[in-house]
């Protein structure tokens, strides 16, 4: 059994590859990778492994922008320190999840779930395969509102109704399209894991941008690329070319 492990915390990556290695002996890691950029390149590139070990928050975005770039055939369990109503999703229709800290008995349970999962699809034609499923649940709808404090009043802004989300001073900043503007408490991290992949694209550590605002894009210096804005941005949106390709495709794959 070839195995691919996509997750961007080097010790929990080593962890699971030796939890695997006592699990399956036989199982071979064909590849450790830490981001949605490298594992877009592995699967373009490689041939599919038996079953990928996937997390869902990665050093540049989540997990699901992977399936929009790249078509996956194998089962994927999905590994996370957050547990939420997409985990239900993944669960109800049979590919499973581990929680950080995950537990040998974790993976054990894991390795299960997926082979009982093989040989179900393999007995019953009728059911959608495994990559359907996949892509049904792979785009949460997201948060749909934030609750913010200005001028002693506290206002709900509509998802809808932000352009995007940038860092000022450390802060995590709500931009309207109204150009006006917003502090919360929420790092960009932790924002980008509530919204929709569907809607919102990180640009870079900086900036977490609304598909709506995006007026053009230009070629860059260095093979970067440049995002021009419906609204004025503080400062020159730029996206490196590792990025390049996985935006591309998000722009394109609505």
């Amino acid at each position: 059994m070839n195995i691919l492990i996509i997750e961007d915390e080097i010790k929990a990556a080593a962890s699971l590859a030796a939890l695997i290695m006592k699990i399956k002996p036989e199982a071979k890691i064909v590849s450790q990778l830490q981001s949605v950029s490298s594992s877009v390149k592995y699967l373009s590139e490689n041939e599919q492994p038996d079953l990928i070990f996937m997390d869902i928050q990665l050093s540049d975005g989540l997990c699901f922008n992977i399936f929009k770039a790249v078509k996956i055939s194998c089962p994927v369990v999905f590994c996370t320190a957050f547990e939420d109503y997409t985990l239900d999703a993944f669960k109800a229709n049979g590919v499973d999840y581990v929680l950080k800290p995950f537990s040998k008995d974790d993976i054990i349970t894991a390795f299960k779930k997926v082979d009982e999962l093989k040989n179900f699809f393999q007995q019953n034609t009728a059911v959608p395969q495994l990559n359907d499923l996949l892509a049904k649940v792979s785009a949460p709808a997201g948060k749909k509102n934030f609750l913010v404090f200005k001028n002693n009043k506290y206002v709900n802004i509509s998802t809808e109704a932000i352009a995007f989300f940038y860092i000022k001073h450390e802060a995590t900043i709500i931009k309207t399209f109204e150009q006006e503007e917003y502090s919360i408490n929420q790092s960009l991290d932790q924002v980008y894991a509530m919204l929709s992949p569907d809607q919102f694209f990180r640009l870079n550590r900086q900036y977490l941008v609304n598909f709506k605002a995006i007026k053009d894009v230009e070629h860059y210096f260095a093979r970067k690329l440049l995002v021009n804005l419906t609204i004025p941005a503080p400062e020159k949106l730029l996206i490196n070319k590792e990025k390049v390709q996985m935006f591309l495709s998000w722009l394109e794959n609505r």
